[in-house]
């Protein structure tokens, strides 16, 4: 039997693997006073799945839920072992918000009342590729947590200091950062927003973290101001979900 459900899930996980990246960090790296970890088989010293609650910025109110749930061939899950841990982990009828490869997504569709279903794709920083932009009006100026964040303000003589544009990080492990950018609708194709990232990009090189860049299916411009700032398409595609867990009763 395992007191350590981190031990416990390790082996599940490749940490290196750009797909994997998040689900490693919310396992390994997010602050563990603010993770609960519910592995399948409960006290198992290798288990074969888990479910990771996270409190995160993204929402106050609903947990960020990763996991990776039991299988019985790399592409077929064990429905009843998945079924099983997802009713020990959450409580029926909260709403949380998810992240999920396709594999999980029919089970997921089954057991939860879904507000929301984005699909998303995965990028990540080819160095090669990486254009640095020098622009003397971006600052840093790191989040109170002490993430890395680059900003633009409104111009000179415009006395309101707006940030007009930002890049910052989501989350950071020791391998990977995952980069976001921010603009208001008024100062977009003025390259702002490219360089807010490629200083956050230059900033998180010099430190040893490769850049992961998750874009919206459908969102075009987030898409090329990627490619242009030298991330590739790491071919992995997930899901944002966001719903609540209704587990169904078995079928007579």
């Amino acid at each position: 039997m395992s007191s350590d459900p981190r031990r416990a899930i390790r082996h599940l996980l490749h940490a290196r693997e750009p797909a994997d990246a998040l689900a490693s960090y919310y396992a390994f790296h997010h602050p563990p006073e603010r993770t609960t970890i519910v592995t399948y088989p409960e006290g198992a010293a290798r288990a074969t799945g888990y479910v990771a609650l996270s409190r995160t910025g993204m929402d106050l109110f609903r947990p960020l839920v990763t996991f990776r749930l039991p299988t019985v061939t790399a592409a077929t899950l064990d429905l009843d072992a998945s079924l099983a841990l997802l009713t020990a982990a959450l409580p029926a009828g909260s709403p949380v918000i998810i992240r999920t490869d396709s594999l999980a997504l029919p089970l997921l569709r089954a057991v939860f009342d879904l507000s929301l279903e984005q699909p998303l794709r995965l990028l990540k920083l080819d160095r090669r590729r990486h254009e640095p932009v020098i622009n003397v009006f971006v600052t840093r100026n790191d989040t109170p947590d002490g993430l890395p964040r680059f900003l633009v303000r409104s111009p000179p003589g415009d006395p309101s200091g707006l940030i007009v544009a930002s890049a910052g990080v989501n989350w950071m492990s020791p391998d990977y950062a995952d980069v976001a950018v921010q603009t208001r609708n008024d100062f977009r194709r003025q390259g702002y927003a490219r360089s807010v990232l490629s200083s956050l990009v230059q900033h998180l090189d010099r430190r040893g973290h490769l850049p992961l860049y998750t874009v919206e299916e459908g969102n075009e411009a987030s898409y090329e101001l990627a490619r242009e700032s030298g991330f590739v398409d790491t071919l992995s595609r997930g899901f944002m979900l966001e719903g609540s867990f209704r587990p169904r009763p078995p079928s007579p």
